[in-house]
């Protein structure tokens, strides 16, 4: 009864979208060469499918976002232990960070296409700088709020410094990282947009900005309806993800 409950207001907002988009171009007397309507980008989908374009686009986008997201959630919580655990160096670290944070990842986007060149690497490189700082930040907050009974604890029983980050702190700090993957994924998600529209040949944010040149705003439509779509499905993964830690290491996840 709950997924069917779910999937009946899934299905309610949809036909409201639909419905809305219908009346905005009926009223509006818009021209569907400036606003597909619901059927014309409905036929482009169909077009992306039987091409095999679109699943080509999906495949390479989720890579480039596996590959950079996985790689700064890995870089980020490893930081985030240890400067969790040093004090002094992170008062130092502190300030480059909340300097370097609010600069969108796309600011970057001409070192980067000259550093890495065109292709994968700019993507995964904004996706990369888009996850980092939410993680980073999310990680040395976790381990400053871990009850310091683990910490004395471990110090009665001599536990190594390795073996401590590894076996008491990261299990520890974890529920609450948890929460920093959540924001990361839709912060990435973003970005991979932006990245792929820059020195890229393909990937759905290179499908909008190719479609947008050749005047075929039903695939650029398209092509916005599978990002949404996909950065749903993202979003939700990493919630059930996210409660399952929260079970597991007994905090509930927001």
């Amino acid at each position: 009864m709950k997924y069917l409950s779910i999937f009946m207001y899934a299905t309610v907002s949809f036909l409201l979208v639909i419905s809305a988009w219908q009346l905005v171009i009926f009223f509006g007397d818009y021209p569907e060469a400036l606003l597909p309507s619901p059927f014309m980008v409905f036929q482009g989908i169909i077009s992306l499918i039987q091409d095999g374009t679109l699943f080509e686009h999906v495949r390479v986008s989720l890579f480039r976002f596996f590959v950079g997201y996985l790689s700064a959630v890995v870089v980020a919580i490893a930081l985030g232990l240890i400067l969790g655990r040093t004090t002094r160096v992170w008062k130092v670290i502190d300030p480059i960070v909340q300097v370097l944070r609010p600069v969108a990842p796309v600011a970057w986007a001409p070192f980067i296409v000259l550093w890495f060149g065109i292709g994968n690497m700019p993507a995964i490189v904004i996706i990369f700088i888009a996850a980092f700082f939410p993680v980073l930040l999310s990680t040395v907050s976790a381990v400053k709020k871990i009850d310091k009974t683990y910490l004395k604890l471990a110090q009665n029983l001599e536990i190594g410094k390795s073996s401590l980050l590894l076996k008491i702190i990261f299990p520890a700090a974890f529920p609450y990282i948890a929460n920093g993957l959540h924001i990361a994924v839709g912060t990435a998600w973003i970005f991979l947009v932006a990245g792929e529209m820059i020195g890229a040949q393909s990937g759905l944010g290179y499908l909008i900005v190719d479609s947008r040149n050749a005047l075929d705003l039903d695939l650029v439509l398209a092509g916005i309806f599978f990002i949404g779509i996909l950065g749903l499905l993202l979003d939700k993964s990493i919630g059930l993800f996210e409660k399952w830690v929260g079970k597991q290491w007994g905090v509930q996840g927001s």
